[in-house]
C-alpha cells in the first residue's frame, strides 16, 4: 500500500497484527481509538464503540473482499483512519470506502488529501465506481433528497458539502433507530402473536454462532440474498456466494472477539427451506447497546409476516441473553417501508441518518 506524507499529515499503511496486545499493534490500537473517538463526537453517543480485540477478527485476510486501511496523523497524532475495500464478486467495478477524521482536523485539507488517495487506490486496482456510507446530524437549512424520494439530509452539512464538492451524488438514505430493552415488552409479545397466527407454515428456528450443522446451507442461501433482496436505490450490488467455509469465518470473526451473536430464522414446515432470518449481537461488555445486523425476508415468501416474526422472536429471547443491555440499534433503507412499518410498530424510534454516496471514476485522460 502506498504511504502519502506531507509536511504535516501521513497516511500510514495500517499494519494487521496477529493480537491487539502485541507490541506491533500500537497502530491498530490508535486506529481503534480514533475510529471511537470520530464516531462519538459525530453521533452524539457511545454506542458504536468497539474494542481493539473484538475489531481485529474483521480485518483478517479475506478470500472474498480485499481491504485497506491508512492511519492518518496530523503533526504526529493519530487523528483519523482511511479504508477502500475492493470485492472481488460480481463485475469487480465497486470499491467501497471510508474516510473518517476527528473533527479537531476538519477544514486543513486532510480530507482531500485522503480522498486523492481513496481514488488513487480505486484505480489501482480497476475499479471505476466509489460507494460510502456516512452519518449526517441534523441542522437547520436545506436538504438533499436521494433519487428514491425518500428521506433527506441537510445539504449544509460539512460531510455533505464536501462529497457534493468531490463529484458524489446522494443515492440512498438509510434510518438509524433504536429499541429501549429496559421498558415492558408487551408490545413485542402482542406483536409476535399476531405473527405466529399469520405463519402457520412456517416455524421458528435458532442458535448462537456458529451455526449448527444442519442450517449452514440454509443461513448461506440467506447471506448470499442480503445484497440482492433487500432495497439499494442506484447503488451498485452484486450477488454474493455463501458456501459453509464463508459461513464458518464469518462466525469465527464474531466467536474470536467474544462478541455473541444470536440468530432466529423461519423455516418452512413443507420444505425445510429458511426463508427469514434476523441477527443480534452484543461485545464482550454485557452493559453495551446492542446491534442488529442482518435482517431479510426473501421475497418468495414475503407476505406472511415473518420479519415481524424473527424480529420479536430475538427481541424476547434477547432481554433474557443480554438482559443488561439498554437498547438495540439498527440501519434500514427509509424506502424500505416494509421494514420500516414492521420496526415502528415494535417500538424503534430513528436518532439519525445516513447517507449513502457514489462516484463513477471519469476517464483518465489519454496521456
Amino acid at each position: 500500500m502506498t504511504t502519502t506524507t506531507t509536511a504535516a499529515t501521513e497516511l500510514r499503511p495500517l499494519h494487521v497484527p496477529e493480537s491487539a496486545d502485541d507490541e506491533d499493534a500500537a497502530d491498530f490500537r490508535a486506529m481503534v481509538d480514533v475510529r471511537n473517538a470520530t464516531y462519538r463526537l459525530v453521533s452524539g453517543h457511545d454506542d458504536h464503540r468497539i474494542s481493539a480485540a473484538e475489531l481485529l477478527p474483521h480485518y483478517r485476510p479475506d478470500p472474498h473482499e480485499t481491504r485497506l486501511m491508512w492511519l492518518v496523523l496530523h503533526e504526529g497524532r493519530p487523528v483519523g483512519r482511511v479504508g477502500v475495500d475492493l470485492p472481488h464478486e460480481g463485475a469487480a467495478v465497486v470499491a467501497h470506502f471510508l474516510l473518517e477524521l476527528h473533527p479537531d482536523v476538519w477544514g486543513r485539507g486532510i480530507g482531500t488529501e485522503a480522498m486523492a488517495l481513496v481514488e488513487r487506490t480505486a484505480r489501482e486496482h480497476g475499479r471505476t465506481v466509489l460507494q460510502t456510507f456516512t452519518e449526517h446530524p441534523e441542522a437547520p437549512g436545506p436538504r438533499l433528497v436521494p433519487p428514491t424520494g425518500f428521506g433527506s439530509i441537510p445539504a449544509e452539512s460539512r460531510n455533505a458539502r464536501f462529497l457534493v464538492r468531490s463529484g458524489f451524488t446522494l443515492e440512498q438514505i438509510e434510518r438509524n433507530s433504536t429499541f429501549d430493552l429496559t421498558g415492558a415488552l408487551d408490545g413485542v409479545e402482542r406483536l409476535l402473536a399476531e405473527a405466529r397466527a399469520a405463519s402457520g407454515d412456517y416455524r421458528v428456528v435458532s442458535w448462537f454462532a456458529p451455526v449448527p450443522a444442519e442450517h449452514v446451507e440454509g443461513y448461506a442461501w440467506l447471506k448470499s440474498r442480503m445484497a440482492t433482496d433487500a432495497p439499494a436505490a442506484d447503488l451498485e450490488v452484486y450477488e454474493e456466494t455463501w458456501d459453509a467455509e464463508r459461513v464458518a469465518a464469518h462466525d469465527a470473526r464474531y466467536v474470536e472477539a467474544g462478541r455473541t451473536m444470536h440468530v432466529v430464522a423461519a423455516q418452512h414446515v413443507a420444505t425445510g427451506e429458511l426463508c427469514a432470518f434476523n441477527e443480534l449481537v452484543i461485545g464482550v461488555d454485557p452493559s453495551e447497546a446492542s446491534h442488529q445486523e442482518d435482517t431479510l425476508v426473501l421475497r418468495e415468501h414475503r407476505g406472511h409476516r415473518l420479519g415481524l416474526l424473527v424480529k420479536c422472536e430475538n427481541l424476547l429471547r434477547w432481554r433474557e441473553i443480554a438482559p443488561s443491555s439498554p437498547r438495540v440499534m439498527t440501519y434500514n433503507a427509509e424506502e424500505n417501508r416494509p421494514m420500516l412499518s414492521i420496526n415502528e410498530a415494535i417500538g424503534f424510534t430513528a436518532i439519525a441518518y445516513e447517507g449513502a454516496w457514489k462516484k463513477v471514476l471519469p476517464p483518465l485522460p489519454n496521456p
